[in-house]
């Protein structure tokens, strides 16, 4: 069982992460900002099931299932163009990269969102998914060689 402090802690340093993943899943700010708060209060009520070395992989598929939750309650779609200000791309071709990322089936999307935009290990995005180590890595592998494909197609690099 996880303490009240600890379980603080790690919501705390998860927040920026989780709120990136749901953005990235749901594309709509209120969304994201409703699935990280329900996550958040269910991940609470239930944190007596937790340890603190669980909590944030814990967190991120509570999180999970709530964006797919409202995705089910909800199928609007919103361009990138509309990413607020906190999550938009500052480089140059962030934009092609992320799109590209959405185009892809949601087996290939979510390893590549849990491991690059909500920060977690590969260890960690292994537990959120319920995979072992070694298939998480697969499907990592695959999903960067499927996204690299795509982008040398559609993006002129120079």
């Amino acid at each position: 069982m996880i303490s009240n402090e600890c379980w603080q802690d790690c919501a705390r340093e998860a927040l920026p992460g989780l709120y990136r993943l749901a953005f990235s899943i749901l594309r709509r700010d209120a969304d994201a900002q409703d699935a990280v708060q329900t996550a958040l209060m269910k991940s609470w009520e239930f944190r007596d099931r937790v340890d603190e070395h669980t909590c944030r992989p814990y967190l991120t598929r509570i999180l999970i299932n709530e964006c797919h939750n409202i995705q089910r309650k909800d199928r609007r779609m919103t361009p990138v163009d509309e990413f607020p200000e906190s999550a938009a791309p500052q480089e140059g071709h962030m934009r092609e990269i992320i799109r590209a990322i959405e185009g892809l089936p949601e087996k290939d999307r979510l390893p590549i969102q849990l491991r690059y935009l909500s920060g977690l290990s590969e260890k960690e995005c292994a537990k959120v998914l319920k995979l072992p180590g070694t298939t998480f890595r697969s499907r990592l592998f695959r999903a960067r060689k499927k996204l690299s494909m795509i982008l040398e197609e559609e993006v002129d690099w120079s």
